[in-house]
């Protein structure tokens, strides 16, 4: 009987939450609602994004679809459309119509007038989000290279996961003599170039040209609309860094904000095999990193990491 209640509530529930959204969405036909300073939080993949993303969603502030919305975004503008040159979505293509979709789509699903949201390409767009939003706050993870390119790695190895988009590729994707075929995470621009390379210079090139091209952003975006973590300072002392990020994104930080950071490092979410730093060292991987890291120094440099 237990299983039968549990599922009758969550058919209802499901079919409650339907009726909100489209509700909503028929008020926002009607009377369209003002959404103000978007938070989006960008970084390479499996740099720490999901965590932030996360805690910033536990805020009763801001309106959170508490998923990565990556096919939102490729639905408005797909890759397709481009000759899958990469998943930037230029700064031109944005317009009033892009803008009043995403505002619905938040709107409709949370109520609130102010959203945070975040998926894997984000990071490629900013201007494109900028001028959508020109008031949003980003919020930019960084991880040192050697933990991050593993991480990537091992996502690799799990294309169930982070490959549900690559089928409709027009190439073939042979990566470490076609140990891998499916093209995980995100194209940059280049990335064809990488179609027949190892797993690390695959990851190497990922990481180098996200940060790449988030750092060229940064220079169009307000300092006071910009707000930089490094993964590294949240294992050291979470509760610091988010009372920070709260503050600078205007974003109240209460008590029970506060508890959750306290034990944020306890919900690893989708870390592969718990939270730590310099995992890479103690891993198979650890060779292959060593070998591709002079190519991603510079950025690392630039993004403030030291040797």
């Amino acid at each position: 009987m237990k299983e039968f209640y549990e599922k009758v509530y969550k058919t209802v529930a499901f079919y409650q939450a339907t009726v909100i959204r489209a509700v909503r969405g028929l008020r926002f036909d009607v009377f369209p609602p003002m959404m103000e300073r978007p938070v989006f939080v960008v970084g390479c993949s499996r740099a720490g994004t999901t965590l932030v993303y996360k805690t910033l969603s536990e805020s009763r502030s801001l309106g959170s679809l508490n998923r990565e919305t990556h096919d939102f975004w490729a639905s408005l503008h797909p890759p397709s459309e481009r000759g899958w040159t990469s998943h930037e979505i230029p700064a031109e293509y944005a317009s009033e119509r892009d803008r009043k979709q995403v505002i619905r789509l938040f709107y409709s699903h949370t109520g609130k007038h102010r959203f945070v949201d975040k998926n894997n390409q984000n990071g490629l767009s900013i201007p494109y989000l900028q001028r959508l939003f020109p008031d949003a706050c980003f919020v930019y993870v960084k991880r040192h290279p050697g933990d991050n390119i593993n991480s990537l790695i091992e996502g690799w190895r799990r294309a169930e996961t982070f490959a549900t988009w690559s089928d409709q590729l027009p190439a073939e994707v042979n990566v470490e003599n076609g140990r891998f075929k499916r093209w995980c995470f995100f194209l940059a621009d280049g990335w064809r170039d990488y179609l027949d390379a190892s797993i690390e210079e695959v990851c190497a090139f990922q990481y180098r040209e996200m940060n790449r091209a988030i750092l060229k952003a940064k220079t169009q975006v307000d300092e006071n609309r910009w707000c930089e973590i490094f993964y590294e300072d949240i294992l050291e002392d979470p509760v610091e860094v988010f009372a920070g990020l709260f503050e600078k994104c205007e974003i109240p930080f209460d008590p029970l904000l506060r508890k959750h950071c306290a034990e944020v490092l306890h919900n690893p979410y989708n870390a592969f095999s718990g939270i730590g730093r310099d995992k890479w060292k103690t891993t198979d991987n650890r060779e292959k990193i060593e070998r591709v890291q002079p190519e991603v120094w510079p950025v690392a440099l630039d993004m403030g990491y030291r040797e």
